[in-house]
């Protein structure tokens, strides 16, 4: 499916008081990473819900989505297998009560054309998801047992290696305990689509476009320019700081001044 999936085009539409998106037309190929910007309630959501269900003028937006400059097949609508998107969000939970393994060896089974490699798949997206959590994924516990940054940490992971569906959408999910730069990196790795709703100035900046959202319409398209790739790194910095201070305060430990330097 990857190889049939060059670029995902965004057509403009409306927001909520009928004001048209500024921006007409946004095209994202493959290895592009976009954030989706804007205050609470400016309309990220209802844009990356446009991009999952391929709206095609039918949604209150108006927004069309074509794959590879067309409307999308209906079958990438109607059969699961077949959909070439994958979306995270922060209030995922599992309904099944397997264990990690078995949930994993089983979708790689259905999801692989090579039965024998289905061990490897498991072993390298708990490897993945496990980079990116700081509470690491026993393959035993349960999947209800999970927490909130595990799950999307594995969610992530599968989505990357078994699904390996060539366009990610992902909903605030550095919300859920993610380490968020190294998601990002090691997403890159992957040479997908993916789209990030956020509020993280790291991941904004990281990010190759920011959509902007105002009002529930697109008021700008930002490419990052060096100058902003600069101060990611700065973030970069800052970010690095506040995880080591999180997680001295939940190991029980007193904060000492010297924990903040640079930081002022």
């Amino acid at each position: 499916m990857r190889d049939t999936v060059e670029s995902i085009t965004i057509l403009g539409g409306r927001g909520k008081s009928g004001q048209s998106d500024a921006v007409l037309r946004i095209d994202l190929r493959m290895g592009d990473v976009a954030s989706i910007v804007g205050p609470t309630g400016s309309g990220k959501t209802t844009l990356i819900s446009d991009v999952e269900l391929f709206a095609d003028a039918n949604t209150p937006t108006g927004r069309r989505i074509l794959l590879n400059g067309a409307p999308a097949p209906t079958e990438y609508r109607d059969d699961p297998a077949r959909n070439p998107i994958a979306l995270i969000t922060q209030h995922t939970t599992f309904l099944c009560d397997l264990p990690v393994s078995e949930f994993l060896l089983t979708h790689a089974r259905i999801r692989s054309g090579n039965p024998s490699g289905v061990h490897g798949l498991l072993q390298k997206t708990l490897g993945f998801a496990n980079q990116l959590t700081g509470e690491p994924i026993p393959p035993s516990v349960r999947m209800t047992e999970l927490s909130g940054g595990q799950t999307r940490a594995l969610l992530i992971a599968d989505a990357a290696v078994i699904c390996d569906t060539p366009i990610v959408l992902l909903d605030e999910v550095e919300n859920a305990g993610i380490h968020r730069a190294r998601a990002l990196e090691l997403l890159r790795e992957h040479r997908k689509i993916f789209v990030f709703v956020t509020h993280d100035p790291h991941i904004a900046l990281l990010s190759d476009y920011r959509i902007v959202m105002r009002g529930g319409w697109i008021s700008r398209l930002l490419h990052t320019d060096e100058e902003e790739r600069r101060c990611a790194l700065q973030v970069g910095r800052l970010d690095d700081m506040l995880s080591r201070l999180r997680d001295s305060l939940r190991r029980g430990e007193r904060v000492r001044a010297e924990a903040l330097e640079g930081c002022s």
